[in-house]
């Protein structure tokens, strides 16, 4: 039901997101002696493998609104289904957002005196949310957003086509926390690689009211609009480009075979 899907994504990205969320704070707030960079691609690569792997039964891992969009654009889902999933990532998400707050409430206070602030020696809402680096263009940062979420919709396709050669059932989830990963270490550097606006939009609406104010939105040129609809567009032209570059020019063995068998009994 959709009731059940949206609890279902409510509990999961709340679980999910705090793996990414937390493993940032730690970073940010340790002042780099509690992780790395590389420590925060690891956590969202750990979150999303778990992720998938809980919801997978109910949602088929939907944790992302822009392929949850495009699946509705494509007919694949209903529109009811639409809201109830994006519902509850959104719902998940923000929650997650406030569980790492609660969870960093005294380290953040100490790191910033108090003052919660969006730029700045001691910024802090880059911890829940995207930023683009002070060196990228508005343009730049959307092409790295459009890029690397069709490089994310290509590496789902590519291990869950089950006409192509696609991973077992059970490695699928592991597999795409890997792709998460891999998007991380290659292509994080312009805008922290959001990918997806479940992840982005509802911890910003959460520093918003938390604290940090307006800025979330009006800062850096208005940015928050860049992880919301770079991703969803760049779902569907990953879908595109999986369509005309592999899909079309995919024959499976076994069909050829029973194509083959059809011709043998029509030739009898």
């Amino acid at each position: 039901t959709a009731i059940g899907i949206l609890l279902t994504l409510l509990s999961v990205l709340l679980f999910t997101q705090v793996f990414g969320l937390s493993s940032v704070a730690q970073v940010i707030l340790g002042k780099g002696n509690s992780g790395q960079y590389l420590s925060i691609n690891l956590a969202f690569g750990i979150g999303a493998t778990l992720g998938i792997y809980a919801a997978g039964g109910v949602s088929g891992g939907h944790l992302n609104a822009a392929i949850t969009i495009t699946q509705c654009i494509l007919g694949n889902i209903s529109g009811t289904a639409l809201l109830a999933y994006i519902t509850g990532q959104f719902l998940g998400s923000f929650m997650a957002a406030a569980t790492v707050f609660a969870v960093y409430y005294d380290a953040i206070y100490h790191y910033t005196n108090g003052s919660l602030t969006v730029s700045g020696p001691t910024a802090t809402a880059m911890i829940f949310s995207t930023y683009p680096a002070p060196n990228v263009s508005l343009q730049g940062a959307f092409f790295t957003e459009f890029t690397a979420t069709v490089m994310l919709v290509l590496g789902v396709l590519v291990i869950h086509d089950e006409k192509n050669n696609a991973a077992i059932k059970g490695a699928q989830p592991m597999l795409t926390g890997v792709l998460v990963l891999g998007i991380g270490l290659g292509m994080g550097l312009n805008t922290g690689y959001a990918i997806n606006p479940s992840r982005d939009l509802p911890p910003r609406i959460f520093t918003a009211i938390a604290g940090w104010g307006m800025d979330v939105f009006t800062g850096d040129h208005s940015w928050w609009w860049v992880p919301v609809t770079a991703p969803v567009l760049g779902c569907l032209a990953g879908v595109l480009i999986y369509k005309l570059c592999i899909d079309f020019h995919n024959h499976p063995a076994h069909e050829t075979e029973h194509e083959k068998e059809q011709a043998g009994m029509e030739t009898s």
